[in-house]
């Protein structure tokens, strides 16, 4: 529909250019957070210049400050339902868990979140109970009345794991969404029953807890490059070692307690703390090299365990398959002119794959036009982020919808059928555009989709460059107006103007 594009030009940041810090090698790590979460706190490390710098640093923040108050104005008219909770500390990763409870207006579910402290507490893998608003049921002057220093009372923590070094990445076991892997600052992917995890209390100088499986197989630290198999138990890696590695946790353990009778958990004992070297652990099915720097990410494919993707520092889409061996199915050597942070393969469509970068595009790649010789041109090249993209993701309710987020502070919802029927009228907005979420004042690490709630999103922020410290977490649902058929909606509102003047003109 058209107003679809109408949303994404009314999103204060759609047609004017955004404050982004500057770029690094990775885009990802926050500084390390200040005591307190003031915004005045403007302390960067490393940073000099004194006044003059600190001067600039605040005509920028006021810039932000305005773009964000008027995307604020708006949220009645573009989101069914907006939570907006402060962090203390900022986050790398958010995750959708399991669906708790279902109530006559809202859901409750399990969300994962990663703390990422400076060092005077440990640093902490979260799980948090989060109550989902049903569609149509909150009010507009309740959505857009929150306190951007103050925590949701939709999010409330459950418990805490103390992690031993930073959560880069959470992934969540597909068969079994209690399990989860956690990437860290290490060559080692550790596995976590959540729900058998005792709670701990973050404390300066408290024990690590145990995690319940260390998959071991790299060479050196393996950051973000992180995924759980849809068809089997199996969990891909890769690092800066430039290699892919393959596990099964099934190489451990017989089942993984997928039936409804069993408990869930991977390990049956579970200690209040120790060294992670306590912990079992397994290794890889499988090596893979074929990539000349840093993996950045991996994907499985939807449909095989067999079969799965890796993208890098090195420019490179690489394609695998267990079946053939440890060597490149095919390798796209220039898939973007920059280093590429993010891949995702369609759920509904093991033909396509989605890659962002650094370069500040989506590409949309068919692998049946990728050719064992390294040529590969994307179906078409998104452009509507004004820095790196750090995540994309395909939506899990509609095959030709994704999402992206970038270090410009945007989550950006797509559309490829709608490339081809873009209209004149709305040649300001980037083609397949047609929702921005621009509630995020600092870059969107990262965000996922809610596939118990379609169309419902959690996103999170680093907000140490623009405030000093801490970050955003968001979940938000866009207007079901927005993204419905064009006739569908107007014949809802044909039918919501007739009783508007049937009410009008009764005396």
């Amino acid at each position: 529909m058209e107003s679809d594009e109408a949303a994404a030009a009314a999103s204060p940041q759609a047609s004017g250019g955004t404050v982004t810090p500057a770029p690094k090698k990775r885009g990802r790590k926050p500084k390390t957070k200040d005591d307190s979460q003031a915004p005045s706190s403007h302390q960067q490390s490393g940073s000099s210049g004194g006044k003059m710098k600190e001067s600039g640093k605040k005509t920028q923040q006021l810039s932000v400050d305005e773009k964000y108050t008027q995307w604020k104005g708006l949220v009645p008219i573009l989101y069914d339902w907006l939570a907006n909770h402060n962090l203390v500390w900022p986050s790398l990763s958010c995750r959708w868990g399991p669906q708790l409870e279902q109530a006559t207006y809202k859901n409750r579910q399990r969300l994962y979140l990663s703390e990422q402290t400076d060092g005077s507490v440990p640093n902490t893998l979260v799980i948090a109970n989060c109550e989902v608003v049903k569609p149509r049921v909150a009010a507009a002057e309740h959505i857009s009345q929150f306190n951007e220093e103050a925590r949701s009372p939709f999010v409330k923590k459950f418990k805490t794991i103390i992690h031993p070094g930073e959560v880069n990445r959470i992934r969540e076991l597909p068969q079994n969404s209690k399990i989860v892997a956690t990437h860290t600052d290490s060559p080692d992917v550790l596995i976590w029953d959540v729900e058998t995890q005792p709670n701990r209390h973050a404390v300066l100088g408290a024990a690590n807890s145990r995690p319940d499986l260390i998959l071991t197989g790299h060479q050196d630290n393996a950051e973000f490059a992180l995924a759980m198999c849809s068809t089997e138990p199996f969990v891909l890696s890769g690092g800066k070692d430039k290699s892919v590695v393959l596990w099964s946790i099934q190489d451990h353990i017989t089942s993984v307690g997928t039936e409804s009778k069993s408990s869930g958990s991977i390990i049956k004992q579970t200690g209040e703390g120790g060294d992670k070297t306590e912990s079992p652990t397994v290794g890889p099915r499988g090596v893979y090299h074929g990539h000349d720097d840093t993996v950045e990410d991996v994907a499985f494919s939807p449909t095989s365990a067999q079969e799965f993707c890796s993208v890098g520092d090195d420019s490179c889409l690489i394609l695998w398959d267990a079946r053939t061996g440890t060597s490149p199915v095919t390798k796209v050597e220039k898939a973007h002119d920059a280093d590429l942070h993010c891949v995702d393969w369609n759920p509904h469509d093991d033909n396509l794959i989605l890659t962002g970068s650094a370069d500040n595009t989506v590409r949309l790649y068919d692998r049946r036009n990728l050719t064992s010789n390294g040529v590969g041109t994307p179906i078409y090249k998104f452009e509507g982020h004004k820095a790196a993209v750090l995540c994309v993701q395909w939506s899990p309710d509609k095959s030709s919808v994704f999402g992206s987020s970038a270090e410009d502070g945007l989550l950006n919802i797509w559309d490829y059928e709608r490339v081809s029927k873009k209209s004149d009228r709305a040649a300001k907005s980037p083609a397949g555009l047609f929702f921005q979420h621009a509630g995020h004042r600092d870059k969107v690490v990262d965000f996922h989709w809610n596939a118990a709630d379609p169309w419902t999103i959690v996103s999170v922020s680093d907000d140490c460059e623009t405030t000093g410290g801490g970050g955003t977490l968001q979940i938000w649902r866009m207007s079901d107006l927005i993204y419905r058929p064009e006739e569908e909606v107007l014949t809802e509102l044909e039918k919501f103007k007739s009783h508007v003047m049937t009410c009008a003109s009764k005396p």
